[in-house]
Order: C-alpha cells, then sequence, then structure tokens
C-alpha cells in the first residue's frame, strides 16, 4: 500500500501498524466495530490518520444502512469516542456526516477527499517547517530528533514532523535522526525507525531516558514532534515523552517545533488543562510483547499522552500558518 489508510471496495485497509517492524501487513476492516478494535489497539493510529479512519467509518456505516441515518450516527458517536484525546478523530466523523443526508456515495467521496488533502497538507506543514528549522538551526547537515511516530504511518501518506526529515533528507541536509523509543509501545523504535530505514534517512533508536542527556551533549540541533490535540492557546498534546522533551530542549536552547495539520487545532479548549488524557492498560508496561516484565499483580500509571505548554513551544507548523509564541516573561 502506498497510503496508511486506504478504501477499497466497501471496505477500509490499513497497514497493520502492530505487526511492524516483523511484518508489513494489510488488514481488510469491512465493519464499524472492525474498525473500532484497530483503533484501540492501535492497528491504525496517528491523529492525521485517525481523521481519516473517521470519515472512512462513517461511509462505512452509511452503506451498511443506506436507509437508517439514526444507526448510522450512533455508529459513528460510537466511533468518536474510540480514541478520547485525539481532535482529529471525531472531526473526521463530523466532517463525513455533515454529508448524511445527501446519500452514502456523498459521505464515501467527501471521506475519500480528505485521503487526498490530509497527504497535501501534510507535505505543506512539514516543508513550512523544514525551512524554519533552516533559518533557525545554521549547522549543516542537521541533527533532528523526534519522539513517537508521525510519519507516513501516523497519517495517510507522508507524516508530519518525520515529514520535515524527509524534506531535509531529499536535500541532502540530515546528518542523523535521533528516535526516540517511545514507551510503552515503542512507535518510536518500532515505527519511525522502520519508517526512516525504508527512505534510507540515518538514524539511532534512543532510550526516552537519553533524550535529555543528547541534548545536553550537543547532539540535537532541533526536536520535532507532532501533536494529537493542540488547545487554543497552543497547549499542545502528543504521546507521552513529550513535555520532558520540551523541558530539556528549553533547558539547552534547542528549538522545539510542533508540526500538525489544522484539523489539530481546538479552539473550543482555551488551555491544555481541559484535554482529556487517555489512559492505557497496565500490561502494556508491566508485559513487553506478551512477556512479564514487573511482579505479578504490579500496578502501572500509563497515560497515552501529556500537554507541552504553549511557553516552551518554539513554533507551531500547520499547512497555514506559523505559530511563534511569544516568550514568557523573565
Amino acid at each position: 500500500m502506498r497510503r496508511t489508510i486506504e478504501w477499497d471496495d466497501d471496505a477500509i485497509l490499513i497497514i497493520d501498524q502492530c505487526a511492524l517492524p516483523r511484518e508489513l501487513r494489510t488488514l481488510r476492516l469491512e465493519t464499524v466495530d472492525e474498525l473500532i478494535a484497530a483503533i484501540q489497539r492501535l492497528a491504525v493510529r496517528g491523529a492525521p490518520a485517525l481523521g481519516a479512519a473517521g470519515a472512512l467509518g462513517v461511509a462505512l456505516a452509511a452503506r451498511a444502512h443506506p436507509e437508517d441515518h439514526e444507526a448510522v450516527r450512533a455508529a459513528a458517536a460510537a466511533l468518536a469516542e474510540a480514541r478520547p484525546t485525539a481532535v482529529n478523530l471525531s472531526w473526521g466523523v463530523q466532517r463525513a456526516l455533515k454529508l448524511l443526508p445527501e446519500g452514502a456515495d456523498a459521505v464515501l467521496a467527501e471521506a475519500r477527499a480528505m485521503l487526498d488533502e490530509d497527504e497535501r497538507r501534510n507535505r505543506d506543514a512539514s516543508g513550512r517547517a523544514a525551512d524554519l528549522i533552516r533559518d533557525l538551526c545554521p549547522r549543516r547537515p542537521l541533527r533532528l530528533l523526534t519522539h513517537c511516530n508521525t510519519g507516513r504511518l501516523a497519517t495517510v501518506a507522508w507524516g508530519t514532523a518525520l515529514g520535515v526529515a524527509r524534506h531535509l533528507a531529499e536535500a541532502g541536509e540530515i546528518e542523523y535522526v535521533l528516535a526516540d523509543e517511545t514507551r510503552p509501545l515503542l512507535q518510536g523504535s518500532r515505527l519511525t525507525a522502520w519508517e526512516l530505514a525504508e527512505a534510507g534517512i540515518p538514524y539511532r533508536v534512543c532510550p526516552d531516558a537519553a533524550a535529555a542527556s543528547a541534548l545536553a551533549a550537543g547532539m540535537v540541533d532541533a526536536v520535532v514532534v507532532g501533536a494529537d490535540r493542540i488547545a487554543g492557546n497552543g497547549d499542545a498534546a502528543n504521546k507521552v515523552g513529550t513535555y520532558p522533551l520540551a523541558l530539556a530542549a528549553a533547558r539547552h536552547g534547542v528549538p522545539f517545533l510542533v508540526v500538525a495539520p489544522e484539523s489539530t487545532v481546538d479552539a473550543t479548549l482555551a488551555t491544555g488543562a481541559e484535554i482529556v488524557i487517555e489512559e492505557r492498560a497496565a500490561d502494556e508496561v508491566t508485559h513487553l510483547g506478551g512477556v512479564p516484565i514487573a511482579p505479578k499483580g504490579a500496578m502501572a500509571y500509563n497515560p497515552a499522552f501529556d500537554v507541552t505548554p504553549v511557553d516552551l513551544i518554539t513554533a507551531i507548523v500547520t499547512e497555514a500558518r506559523t505559530v511563534r509564541p511569544t516568550p514568557p516573561p523573565e
């Protein structure tokens, strides 16, 4: 598949991100329940990809219940709640639902248009961020640090923060990318490293706990991350572990960029304190590959996301704009 998520003859095709890097496997999802299960186990994940999944899920429901709009809306509501932190999921659902009065074909056409839009918008946002990094960081070639997975697997086809590395690499301006392993499900070491290897971009996997040390050692020119929801004031929710990266980057004077589509901005929330943080099962921390790595019965604190305050963010870059938050007063 050229795309992470696609429509194919009355079904949704996704790359199963739980199988990587051992196996590149495609799943065919024919019902909304199958899609919800895939979202919840992170077979499909990443804010932009979830937006596309939400829209295509509504198309599935509309085609399954062409005369029953209430059934479609009930399926859409369940889909929108599959993961609470990423605003793109509910955004995609609501955008597709607006076409429901025009019929199932109109819903599907809107969802498929969103696939094309996502690739274009993420290319634009990441290209804009790459230009900003060129302005902020005179050193060449550049050394980037990223967290979680923000490449084509997290989007429809191109990538947000990891798309920045792809733009810079195409221009011969990347020395390496440090890819945080990203606990608890290792999206960095499993997915980001796989994408970087696939693209031929030099990289090293970095334990999450070593990222601040890499910044202190002068090994990083810029930190580039994505976002799952950005509040009206610019506070940004992203994969847990992003907030301490922002603190370390600020301490060592390293630019910290958030790259995300406009659909990730939730102006209904005044600050990041209002963002609902998903907590996941303890066994994602106490087990690794199904093997226990903690004592039997161990409990865990396992938030999927954290919130980075806007005053730690050098710039928020979308396909439409670059926002440079005002530095806090001394």
